[in-house]
């Protein structure tokens, strides 16, 4: 009984720190989950979560978990334990291991390549050109793009840079997604 306390209070320490730090972290493919189910040792899984979004759950079979967060994920796993297999289930996510979350930089600036996302911030564009050590002198500043695939379509949002630093206009600063490529064309002036 008492190391069950012990255990059960490390679970919500650990879900503490957890929730703390990916409270909003949509769980995509390639990510580690571990999912346990306090007092069911059977039912403790370490899984990835397949290309397309799914991850295998004992009891449950295949679930669809592309998209939501860890509580969702949570809440989802217990009322399906609920519904048929058990009572009151404590059923805790954690995400061993993150999908990489990368942005691209190419065209005029002096590191082109792709970059790291840091996880406690969004990275905007300039700051992804910094990453990449700014612009080149032949770079078309004004004509920034950001190209990226949202739903499927691929869109392509032009940045005017001195809108936000000779204007001030830090609005127009658009913050960068994963899987973005920020593209600095040439400049023929």
């Amino acid at each position: 009984m008492k190391s069950s306390l012990i255990v059960l209070s490390l679970m919500l320490f650990l879900y503490t720190a957890v929730f703390a730090q990916s409270s909003e972290y949509r769980i995509q493919p390639t990510d580690v989950l571990t999912i346990t189910v306090h007092e069911h040792l059977d039912l403790a899984t370490k899984t990835r979560v397949t290309a397309d979004g799914q991850i295998t759950f004992p009891l449950l079979g295949r679930l669809l978990v592309k998209g939501l967060t860890v509580q969702e994920l949570e809440k989802k796993i217990k009322d399906s334990l609920e519904k048929d297999y058990i009572v009151n289930a404590q059923v805790l996510v954690f995400i061993e291991e993150y999908h990489p979350r990368q942005f691209s930089v190419m065209g005029e600036v002096r590191r082109p390549g792709k970059y790291d996302m840091p996880s406690e911030k969004d990275v905007t564009v300039l700051e992804a050109i910094a990453m990449a050590a700014g612009f080149t002198e032949d770079a078309s500043i004004n004509s920034t793009r950001i190209i990226r695939m949202d739903e499927g379509e691929k869109k392509t949002i032009i940045v005017k840079i001195t809108d936000i630093t000779k204007k001030g206009q830090k609005e127009k600063d658009i913050i960068i997604r994963p899987d973005d490529i920020v593209f600095v064309p040439e400049s023929f002036f």
